[in-house]
Formats: structure tokens, sequence, C-alpha cells
């Protein structure tokens, strides 16, 4: 299945990967949750991330957020609803 890098916590670190079955085991646990994506993602990826959560009957918002003033200073978030 899908692995996804998650957003970093230091600018300098590498990102850490997430799997779509450990997202789909947090939902389950807690019903919704927003989930931070790092900027090395392929939108292509996330894109595929949102329609699984969608047919599986999640509500899903999905949205940049940029933090800084270089182009690079952005991650992803994403908040999956039950």
């Amino acid at each position: 299945m899908m692995e996804l890098k998650a957003a970093r916590t230091e600018l300098n670190a590498k990102p850490k990967t997430i799997s779509v079955e450990k997202i789909e085991k947090e939902l389950e646990k807690d019903g919704q949750k927003i989930f931070y994506f790092d900027r090395e993602n392929s939108h292509k990826d996330l894109m595929e991330m949102v329609e699984h959560f969608e047919e599986k009957g999640y509500s899903v918002y999905f949205r940049e957020i940029r933090y800084g003033l270089d182009e690079n200073d952005y991650l992803y978030e994403v908040h999956i609803l039950a």
C-alpha cells in the first residue's frame, strides 16, 4: 500500500514515512484526525490518498499551507472525518 512522507518537525530533518494503513488505524481509533505531509510528496500521491478515503466514506479536506516567504516553505494539511 501507499507510503507518504509526514511533515518534518525540523527544517534539516528527513521526513518520516506513514502508511495509509496506519492512517486508517488512527481514524478507526479517533474518528477524525488532521495529518500534515511534507512538500516532498507528489501531488498525485496525495490526491490518490484523498480519493482512497473518500471512497471509504470519509470527508477529506486538503490544503496547502505556506509558512514562510520562500517558495519551498509549505506543507500539506489533510483533515479526515468519519
